[in-house]
């Protein structure tokens, strides 16, 4: 059951996109020793393919049709920030909408909904779990 939860009850946006990023990068760990990689430099090589600004917007875009209502208003405030760093590696629509989706994996960690964060998580990566 998802807990409906209001902004104020929340950390800032870049907090939860804090929270998001180390939350989503251990899913994708765990998923790739789960697939049996043993070596840490072909377990970063592969890890890199899912973590990057790129690949998350990607994920968000899988998923954005199922996100609640409080979902949606994390990433859309994640996704406007003002206090976002100038991406090296992408665009600026990609890494808006990856630290949106970081932000929206953080919320659900942080608010403790395991069975909805795991629902966004293994359907934003349908590609690794086949």
């Amino acid at each position: 059951m998802h807990k409906k939860i209001t902004g104020a009850s929340l950390p800032s946006v870049q907090a939860l996109a804090y929270l998001g990023d180390a939350r989503h990068s251990l899913y994708v760990r765990r998923l790739l020793v789960e697939r049996g990689l043993t070596k840490s430099g072909d377990l970063n090589r592969e890890a890199l393919k899912y973590i990057t600004a790129e690949a998350q917007a990607e994920m968000y875009r899988r998923v954005e049709d199922l996100l609640l209502d409080d979902e949606r208003d994390v990433y859309r405030r994640a996704y406007n920030s003002s206090h976002l760093n100038k991406p090296k590696r992408s665009t600026q629509a990609d890494y808006r909408a990856a630290t949106g989706f970081e932000a929206v994996i953080g919320m659900l960690y942080w608010i403790g909904d395991e069975e909805r964060l795991e629902l966004i998580l293994n359907e934003s990566h349908k590609e690794i779990l086949k």
